[in-house]
């Protein structure tokens, strides 16, 4: 069975998914737009909420018990909607900056978008990032050949992920209906997690994303053991997040959703 037989759109999210293995531009944007204010956040930390709209991550990161202490030493203060205005606005040009860095698309997703739109299946896109900071990206995608049919972008809908709203936008204005017949392929929790309130096949991507957070190289030098370990502990958080399946990178979709075609008769 083909997969156009099931599937009308695949949304894919953009770091860790399509460009930047790892996923280091936003971790690096943020511990730096903290670090200007004299606060020094981890890695971890900057993780865990990764996927959700950039505000929306601020404020999370503003609230957890160590930053909040952190803040108010240093600061003198509790962090309040001023300090978020300001680190939105300092977030912005790091954020175009680093994404820029990273913007190599990640091997096998160029094939991956021609074989779906060779199928006719339309391909969207959506991101925490806003649109101001997702111009370099896209700039440097087109350059690669891959233009998505479709943006959702941070801010342009009420609320970001993990609710269902940027992919009921993609949807509405691309006429895909009933939402079973898209795809949401995404890195991180809240990214599945928002697939799946829509009620779309959902697929993690496990060692090129997020939960990993290694780029290419780096995963590839660990002994084979370790290397398995990591990738078998992001795939068990997708899959606990309500992924229906789990791939290592976007260059594995195609199998993952003819086999889906092929169950769903």
């Amino acid at each position: 069975m083909a997969i156009r037989d099931r599937f009308d759109l695949v949304i894919l999210d953009w770091a860790g998914t399509m460009v930047d293995f790892g996923c280091h531009a936003p971790v690096i944007a943020l511990r730096t737009a903290f670090a200007l204010r004299g606060v020094t956040i981890s890695d971890a930390q900057v993780r865990r909420d990764m996927g959700k709209a950039k505000e929306e991550h601020v404020r999370a990161l503003l609230k957890e018990h160590s930053i909040a202490e952190a803040w108010n030493k240093t600061r003198g203060r509790a962090a309040n909607d001023a300090d978020v205005h300001e680190l939105m606005s300092d977030l912005g040009p790091l954020m175009r900056d680093q994404a820029a860095r990273s913007a190599q698309l990640i091997e096998g997703a160029r094939s991956t978008v021609d074989t779906l739109r060779a199928a006719g299946i339309k391909v969207a896109s959506s991101t925490g990032y806003t649109r101001e900071m997702m111009l370099p990206v896209l700039q440097q995608a087109a350059t690669q050949g891959y233009v998505p049919d479709h943006l959702v972008c941070s801010g342009e809908t009420p609320q970001g992920r993990p609710t269902p709203l940027m992919i009921y936008k993609a949807c509405t204005e691309l006429g895909v209906w009933p939402l079973a017949r898209a795809v949401k392929v995404d890195d991180t929790e809240a990214g599945v997690k928002e697939g799946r309130a829509a009620g779309c096949f959902t697929v993690g991507i496990s060692a090129s994303g997020n939960e990993v957070g290694l780029s290419r190289e780096a995963l590839q030098a660990l002994p084979a053991a370790d290397r398995a370990a990591l990738i078998a502990a992001a795939e068990a958080s997708l899959r606990a997040a309500g992924a229906d399946a789990v791939i290592e990178t976007i260059a594995q979709l195609i199998p993952v959703l003819q086999s889906a075609a092929e169950r769903r008769v």
